[in-house]
């Protein structure tokens, strides 16, 4: 089973020792990022330094000014983290080991953006903006990162990109010091607080025959319990069916433009893959998705261990279905449990596996991946033997 390793450009960047350390990890592939939001990073192999502030969402290259010259909305550079072509420098280090190198690119999470633009935020039910979510139902916001999408994906050096937040945005984020755990809060409230109220979101609730105002406040009378404590939200009532009609279209639709874009500019044999989730009400960067629409449109997608199977009952001969395990264990992780992981990751019909976060693993986790890994390969050469074997007359 092939396996890929999610990586940052400052991880090989400077480092020479790094991109023999990841050869031997035992995966076929990198996927470095190319566009990524905001994050303290730990780096803890890097002879330069151990902490990374990437101080806003940046691209991690230099954009083409021709691109961009005009446009109110672009992307920002990065600063000294990941200082001119980071990504360009780090894929031809590791490409010198035999390592694919594929981009991994975030789309609809930028805190910079809603910062210096409010008007492209979403906006919740109660007039709140969320400056990290980019509402994707506006046209100058897909314009921009349709044109990000194609430029940050087809890096020189790259042969597929992974496409991360290609969908809606909403409440779910990391940011600062977050203080929002305070009342829990399910799918369902994490869905209803990140529903968009835009001047772009309520025009299309209405072309749908959902009033915008009658919407909201029945979203402001779906979460009156949840504030109070005194039971789950409760339901849109006739307004669900419309306001999920127009969030899937438009997700469908925005999916549809930055594949369209990215496969324009790339070269042929070039590989499309959305971080997904098949619950149509998900918003974040694995964004909800129809399976069947998004495997039709792409090449793959790449997913958390509990949805792959629903991606996997439709996908055709070829396609990519990546259970995306983490394998950082001071984050949750469980590399000592990787093999076992990914055995029951391919009986649920995955293809491929993505490990995260080979950066930022200790040495003690990599080490585990590389057992992991190695027993992985000779687990599936054993069973080649076998099905070869029992072929033989």
């Amino acid at each position: 089973m092939r396996a890929a390793a999610f990586l940052y450009p400052w991880d090989v960047d400077g480092d020479p020792a790094a991109p023999g350390l990841l050869a031997e990890l035992g995966a076929a592939q990198v996927t470095l990022a190319a566009a990524y939001h905001s994050t303290r990073a730990l780096s803890p192999r890097h002879p330069a330094h151990r902490i990374v502030t990437a101080e806003h969402a940046a691209v991690l290259y230099l954009p083409d000014p021709d691109r961009w010259a005009g446009r109110a909305l672009r992307p920002y550079p990065a600063g000294d983290w990941a200082s001119g072509d980071s990504f360009g420098r780090a894929a031809e280090a590791l490409a010198g080991t035999g390592l694919d190198v594929h981009s991994w690119v975030v789309l609809a999470h930028n805190y910079r953006l809603g910062a210096e633009h409010p008007e492209t935020s979403v906006v919740n039910a109660y007039g709140d903006r969320y400056p990290w979510a980019p509402c994707i139902a506006r046209p100058d916001v897909r314009a921009l990162l349709v044109d990000l999408a194609a430029e940050a994906a087809v890096r020189p050096g790259a042969a597929g990109t992974e496409l991360e937040s290609c969908g809606w945005y909403g409440l779910a984020h990391l940011h600062a010091h977050d203080k929002t755990s305070g009342v829990p809060l399910g799918d369902r409230e994490q869905y209803l607080m990140s529903l968009c109220f835009c001047p772009s979101c309520r025009e299309g609730y209405g072309n749908g025959g959902a009033d915008p105002d009658e919407l909201a406040a029945s979203v402001r009378r779906a979460l009156a319990p949840v504030w109070a404590g005194s039971g789950p939200a409760l339901g849109l009532g006739d307004l669900e069916a419309p306001v999920l009609a127009w969030r899937a279209g438009t997700a469908r639709s925005f999916q549809e433009a930055a594949v369209a874009a990215v496969r324009a500019a790339a070269p042929p044999g070039f590989r499309v893959l959305l971080h997904a989730d098949p619950d149509p009400y998900r918003c974040g960067a694995d964004a909800g998705t129809d399976p069947a629409h998004v495997l039709a449109l792409a090449d793959g997608v790449v997913a958390r261990l509990p949805k792959v199977a629903a991606f996997a009952a439709h996908a055709g001969p070829g396609t990519v279905v990546a259970a995306n395990l983490s394998v950082v264990s001071g984050m949750g992780g469980a590399p000592d449990h990787l093999a076992h992981d990914a055995e029951r990751a391919r009986d649920e019909g995955a293809t491929e596996l993505r490990l995260y976060h080979a950066g930022l693993a200790s040495d003690t986790d990599l080490a585990a991946v590389r057992a992991a890994l190695r027993k992985l390969g000779q687990g599936m050469s054993c069973r080649s033997a076998r099905h070869d074997r029992q072929d033989t007359p």
